[in-house]
């Protein structure tokens, strides 16, 4: 459908001119075959017109001038004026069911408000639906008028009727819908390219054999059914010609039959009745039109199938070979291994993480090649490795392997994580990322041991500091009253205090570089043990320091499967914190409770105590980060940090939020305790 409708009127006055020569050219087989038309190009026509100006704003003369000529054209053949009046309100009846029709079931094709064609059979056979719809109603609407105005119903000459302008709007509709796609998208289609001599000869000859085998059987006078046999022309016609020429092929054959039998020849023209002669013809016409169209749009379909799989064919074959080369570029190794061990897949980087040998086919179990050991040193069963481990289905993530051969002899750290891989067919494969953490390892050990010396060589000179301040201190108590006495007091006193926040940011560099550098080596741990061990000890301090004593409410609490020192650490920094930041006498109180889901141990520790300044939720868990650095609260903001980062090396996230019912409510999350005899294995 156009863009634009500048040029409507004359559209209008164009369509309306061919109507009536439709209109006429019906009437006139009409009045050759004793009152009964044989056909009635006018509803084609009709549906067409009404198609390509159905958003013309001339769409109401379009209604008015179609009326006019169809009420004109019956009355001026000798039908009374209210019958030509009971055509003309049937006439538009037709074209609104049409249009409401292909509307509804296929919006996309041109004058249904897309700019689609017919593309497949379900295309043809939605317009057949939409066809018959349309002259069903149409004539029952004209069966009523009739009668209302004859006082009689002519049901045989509506069945008669129904014939024709089925056969009228299927074969002159169908090519209505396909030239007006196709001037619709004249300017964007690309130059088609030519046929080839030989494709043309045989379009040419198809086409002028199938004209010809009709002309003869319709011209044969000896009342022989040849027609029908010649729909296997119609066959070849829509299995080797396009649908432009199928939709041409439709028309010619289509007169050829009306005329020949018009004039009193072919083997419909024997049929004495000249109504069922009539039906008969239509019939043969919407045979064929149907016969041809399908098979062509069949072909037209399967063409379209079969370039959008050849292009996605394409389309795949570049993602496959871009992820080719990603995966082969990676410095990662990446391995696909099936439930007999067996390597079926892998990208370069693997040969060169496992001692240079490894290629499709290899087993990476039951064979002492490879030299896979845990870290320790200590060497698998067949049954720990990785990729067995994620086929039973354990969730492998990030254990380290040893791997030690004759391509390896200083050996590497390899971190591993494995993932299941179903197939179709029932069976499974396994993912395995093999990533080096040599380097990593060799440098965590030497950040581990200066750690070490710097604490031990801080500590040392601090001690000196602690101890002869204590005895400077000692020494003061048997002076005299001074004026200098209470100030040497006073200094002493900051020294001291210096001194223990020495003492403390140094063990907390050093509860850091442990919670980031050290091993992590999870084990089962029972949650719940943890706690009331920590809980205790917080309240025994608190009555120690004369502080009121915290009241605790611990509920729920499962075994994890984490490192069981940087579990204890974890819990009795949060613990701490919720019993430290509570306003000064107010009782803390302490909920403690969690979850599990997934496969993880969601905790909740919730406060109290004084909450966390908006704005900072996120940024406490940042190093050397304080919220509260007035108020009496001391700390070297190191705390938080080193939870987030013990939380983090065991898979799980932590987050801070303030508790509706004032206070704070810390959350974070462990893997749940699993009863596999491996749990350290790769």
């Amino acid at each position: 459908m156009t863009t634009g409708y500048r040029s409507s009127p004359v559209r209008t006055l164009l369509f309306a001119l061919v109507y009536a020569a439709a209109v006429y050219a019906g009437r006139r087989t009409a009045m050759v075959a004793d009152g009964v038309s044989l056909v009635w190009p006018a509803a084609g026509v009709g549906v067409v017109w009404f198609c390509a100006n159905r958003d013309a704003p001339t769409r109401h003369l379009d209604m008015i001038l179609l009326a006019v000529i169809l009420g004109l054209g019956n009355w001026l053949t000798d039908t009374s004026p209210a019958v030509a009046v009971v055509a003309a309100v049937a006439g538009l009846v037709q074209v609104w069911l049409f249009l409401w029709g292909l509307r509804r079931w296929r919006p996309n094709l041109w004058g249904a408000g897309g700019t689609g064609t017919l593309r497949s059979p379900r295309d043809l056979w939605a317009l057949f639906a939409v066809t018959i719809l349309t002259c069903v109603g149409t004539h029952v609407v004209s069966l009523v008028g009739r009668g209302l105005v004859t006082h009689s119903f002519p049901i045989a000459f509506s069945v008669m009727a129904l014939a024709r302008h089925i056969a009228s709007i299927l074969i002159i509709g169908a090519a209505g819908i396909y030239i007006g796609a196709g001037l619709n998208r004249w300017r964007a289609r690309p130059p088609r390219r030519r046929l080839s001599f030989w494709r043309t000869a045989e379009i040419a000859g198809i086409f002028t054999l199938s004209v010809a085998g009709h002309v003869g059987a319709f011209a044969y006078e000896h009342g022989l059914p040849l027609s029908f046999a010649l729909l296997g022309l119609t066959v070849l016609v829509g299995t080797r010609l396009s649908t432009p020429w199928v939709l041409l092929h439709n028309s010619v054959i289509s007169t050829i039959a009306v005329q020949y039998t018009l004039h009193g020849t072919g083997p419909f023209a024997h049929i004495d009745d000249v109504g069922r002669r009539a039906v008969i013809v239509q019939l043969f016409c919407i045979l064929v039109a149907l016969v041809g169209l399908a098979l062509a749009l069949g072909r037209d379909e399967r063409t379209t199938l079969l370039t959008a799989l050849a292009e996605e064919k394409a389309e795949l074959d570049t993602q496959k070979n871009l992820l080719t080369a990603v995966i082969d570029s990676m410095a990662d190794g990446l391995a696909v291994i099936d439930s007999d061990s067996r390597i079926t897949m892998r990208n370069p980087a693997v040969t060169e993480l496992l001692g240079g040998r490894c290629s499709p086919d290899d087993v990476l179990a039951g064979t002492d090649w490879y030299g896979l050991y845990r870290v320790d040193g200590s060497r698998y069963a067949d049954d720990e490795l990785a990729h067995l481990r994620a086929l039973a289905g354990e969730d492998v993530r990030g254990v380290d392997m040893l791997v030690r051969n004759p391509g390896v002899p200083e050996g590497r750290i390899l971190r591993v994580t494995a993932t299941a891989l179903p197939h179709p067919d029932g069976t499974s494969s396994a993912v395995v990322l093999f990533h080096d953490v040599t380097a990593e390892r060799r440098h965590r050990d030497e950040l581990t041991n200066f750690a070490g010396v710097v604490a031990h060589d801080l500590l040392n000179p601090l001690a000196s500091i602690e101890g002869w301040t204590a005895a400077a201190l000692d020494s003061l108590d048997g002076v005299p009253a001074h004026p200098n006495l209470d100030q040497a007091h006073a200094d002493l006193a900051r020294l001291t205090r210096a001194s223990a926040r020495m003492r403390g940011l140094i063990d907390g560099l050093l509860a850091y570089t442990t919670a980031r550098e050290a091993t992590v080596a999870p084990a089962r741990v029972d949650l719940a043990e943890v706690v009331a061990d920590i809980t205790q000890a917080r309240s025994d301090s608190a009555v120690a320091a004369g502080k009121p004593e915290p009241r605790f409410t611990i509920t729920g609490l499962p075994a994890v499967q984490a490192d069981p020192v940087l579990v204890r650490q974890l819990v009795d920094n949060l613990v701490g914190n919720a019993v430290k930041y509570t306003a000064p006498g107010v009782v803390p109180r302490v909920a403690i409770s969690a979850d599990t889901s997934g496969g993880m141990v969601t905790v909740r520790i919730v406060d109290n105590g004084i909450g966390i300044p908006e704005g900072q939720h996120d940024a406490i868990f940042g190093n050397f980060h304080r919220a509260h650095t007035s108020g009496g609260y001391l700390g070297t903001g190191l705390g938080l940090a080193i939870c987030k980062r013990i939380v983090e090396r065991h898979g799980g996230d932590i987050s801070a939020a303030d508790d509706p019912g004032g206070g704070s409510c810390f959350t974070f999350s462990l893997p749940a305790a699993v009863t596999h005899p491996h749990l350290s294995s790769v």
